[in-house]
């Protein structure tokens, strides 16, 4: 049988005021939370602790869509890896269970109303396996939130594009022009999801069919960019036919390559590569100094055209799921 400490106490923290005993633990998205905090993204009562008196063991935090209003990621699970004295894994378990049976029916994270099922993302280093000590921090956290029904779903890179890298150059083949209305990137973004290597659309397109996922990806996220739709372009031949579109934007913390596409019938022509320049080239004329972007481990076409344009790997994200 697992001894807890004697004095560990589990609960929420009390508000922004406890936010420096909540960053104790060291973790990339540590100055991300307070202005979270202030714009709704996380609430207090979703940012668990687990203390040994006053020495922070475990913490965790959901987060929310600006749009919703329920707890969609937990983002941040984290333990004190240092602590030798005490049972990190026991103190992770009883965290993840006291906090999800107060936010969650029956205690398990599922799905609610038309709110897909919450996922578990861990950032990290990209290839957090091929040391012991990363692979040891990784390996913990992703095996508690396995413990409590999780299941893996999807790992993926980040890149990152600045302003000191030269602008990707475009080949020339391809002619670019707005979005002319919701329906013309609903119809695009239809056609794209054919042969997609998306984890996450692979998973929706088995449930709904691909309007339906379009449409569902669409008023999720792209609809609530800050940023004007005048910035989106789609790709054509000189006769006007689609090949492909790019939306480059801003959400709530960075500028990004939020979406790039190629239809179907066109891959394959490293079409892609002019996609990717035209986008970091609108996102650069706008005055934005970087350029964060994000695919699929799986998706290897994907990655090459961001190295080859000059994005680094920033990181890594593990996904799991608790249901579907």
């Amino acid at each position: 049988m697992t001894v807890l400490p004697n004095d560990l106490t589990i609960r929420p923290i009390t508000g922004p005021e406890e936010l420096e005993l909540f960053n104790r633990l060291p973790y990339l998205l540590n100055d991300e939370l307070a202005d979270d905090l202030a714009r709704g993204r996380r609430r207090p009562s979703w940012m668990w602790m687990a203390l040994d008196g006053d020495r922070l063991l475990a913490r965790l935090s959901w987060w929310c869509r600006p749009q919703d209003d329920t707890p969609f990621l937990l983002d941040l699970l984290d333990v004190d890896d240092d602590a030798q004295d005490v049972d990190l894994m026991a103190v992770a378990d009883e965290l993840l269970r006291t906090a999800n049976a107060a936010l969650f029916p029956d205690g398990v994270p599922i799905a609610l109303g038309d709110t897909p099922p919450p996922e578990y993302l861990r950032f990290d280093v990209a290839d957090w396996r091929s040391e012991e000590r990363s692979r040891n921090r990784v390996g913990r956290r992703l095996a508690v939130v396995e413990r409590s029904g999780a299941v893996p779903l999807v790992e993926r890179l980040r890149y990152e594009w600045r302003d000191e890298t030269p602008l990707p150059e475009g080949s020339g083949r391809l002619v670019f022009r707005g979005v002319e209305g919701t329906e013309d990137i609903l119809g695009l973004m239809t056609r794209a999801l054919e042969g997609t290597l998306d984890a996450h659309d692979r998973l929706d397109l088995r449930e709904r069919s691909a309007e339906e996922v379009a449409a569902a990806n669409f008023a999720d996220e792209f609809a609530n960019y800050p940023t004007p739709r005048s910035w989106w372009r789609v790709a054509t031949l000189a006769d006007g036919t689609p090949v492909g579109f790019v939306i480059p934007a801003r959400n709530a913390y960075h500028p990004i390559i939020a979406y790039i596409a190629v239809l179907p019938e066109h891959r394959g022509n490293g079409h892609i590569d002019d996609l990717l320049a035209e986008g970091t080239r609108v996102l650069a004329s706008e005055g934005l100094t970087y350029a964060r972007a994000a695919t699929d481990v799986g998706n290897m076409p994907m990655a090459r055209a961001f190295t080859r344009a000059g994005y680094d790997t920033i990181s890594g994200v593990v996904s799991m799921t608790w249901s579907r």
